[in-house]
């Protein structure tokens, strides 16, 4: 085993682009409880670089390392008392901040120190690249259906953003489940890729009434279930879709995705609608999720992820890969709009 490896370590606050450098670090040694990880591939999600700019839900302390994510890797040593991993073993490490918690090193380096109860064995036929993308977006599909909402089969789901990661794995996953989506998109050339993915009905905001269109699909009571990723004025019409006693899940705010101002953060609901009608809208974030659930409960619900992709019920785009040393390539990429597969930083011995 090295003695160095390499890490991509944000000295600051700032644009990606600009803080983040290439560095030389000491391997870190795993503690009691804990295990050193050979990272393998590690993706750049949205919010990795919006740590970094100092816009997300948490602040870390920099210099940081970046992605405070999800990778995935080997188990190279144990620490005393670490019990349930062999070395060698195949492992998705979860390193998304609880919140309330304590900090959680960043993933975008060659190997890091993990504690046993934030590591999942894989199936040796999951590639690397869909491994290291388990811990967040298909977790975060499962827990808004089956957790957050508790959507019975039969039940009408409505969901913003439906094109997106999340968007899509909610659909694959509700199939699954018989439960009937609808699926709000911006685009007219997106309807036929969601109905083709298994989306039962698709309403386009670039041309149709949202709360029209839900109450000619579901009845002009509207929906009890929905989640919604874009907040804003569309946001807000979710809302009014919804059937007295509804409720709906924030999950994201892609209205605002470059919005650096706190007052334009913001979701126009009617007062009149919530009181009269008794609605609900609350937030979710994967972090608070991991600051309240038990580690066995996670460890539940990421194995029950695990199942679901190597079953094929869930389905991960294969992400493109980039060397750590190409990380200006990979962030500009992670930038470009509609970009299409996840850029992974990759190391030796990656299966992608």
């Amino acid at each position: 085993m090295p003695h160095t490896m390499r890490a991509l370590v944000a000295a600051e606050v700032g644009e990606p682009a600009d803080v983040l450098r290439l560095e030389s670090r000491p391997v870190p040694e795993p503690g009691a409880g804990q295990a050193l990880i050979r990272v393998t591939a590690t993706p750049i999600h949205a919010s990795d670089l919006h740590v970094l700019r100092g816009r997300y839900g948490f602040f870390p302390v920099f210099p940081t390392v970046g992605g405070h994510m999800e990778c995935v890797g080997h188990v190279e040593a144990l620490g005393p008392e670490t019990e349930g991993l062999e070395i060698g073993e195949r492992v998705v490490a979860v390193a998304v901040p609880a919140v309330p918690g304590p900090p959680v090193i960043g993933t975008w380096q060659e190997y890091l120190v993990a504690d046993a109860h934030r590591l999942l064995p894989v199936p040796d036929d999951l590639s690397d690249s869909s491994a290291c993308q388990l811990a967040v977006n298909p977790l975060t599909a499962l827990l808004l259906v089956t957790r957050e909402l508790d959507v019975q089969p039969g039940e009408w789901l409505l969901q913003t953003a439906a094109g997106s990661t999340v968007g899509r794995l909610v659909i694959q996953l509700a199939r699954h489940l018989g439960i009937p989506t609808i699926n709000v998109v911006r685009r007219r050339s997106a309807v036929d890729e969601i109905k083709a993915l298994g989306g039962d009905e698709v309403i386009c905001t670039e041309d149709e009434d949202l709360a029209r269109r839900v109450a000619e699909i579901a009845g002009p009571d509207g929906v009890r279930k929905a989640t919604d990723c874009v907040a804003g004025p569309v946001g807000a019409q979710v809302s009014q879709a919804l059937s007295p006693g509804g409720e709906v899940v924030v999950y994201g705010a892609l209205s605002t995705h470059r919005q650096t101002d706190p007052a334009a953060l913001t979701i126009p609901l009617q007062a009149r609608s919530l009181i009269y009608e008794a609605k609900t809208v609350r937030g979710f974030w994967l972090n608070r999720w991991f600051g309240s659930a038990s580690p066995p409960e996670v460890l539940r619900a990421l194995s029950e992820v695990c199942t679901l992709v190597a079953d094929g019920v869930l389905t991960i785009p294969p992400g493109r890969p980039f060397p750590l040393d190409g990380f200006a390539e990979a962030v500009a990429f992670a930038e470009e709009p509609a970009h299409g597969a996840k850029p992974l930083f990759v190391f030796d011995g990656a299966r992608t």
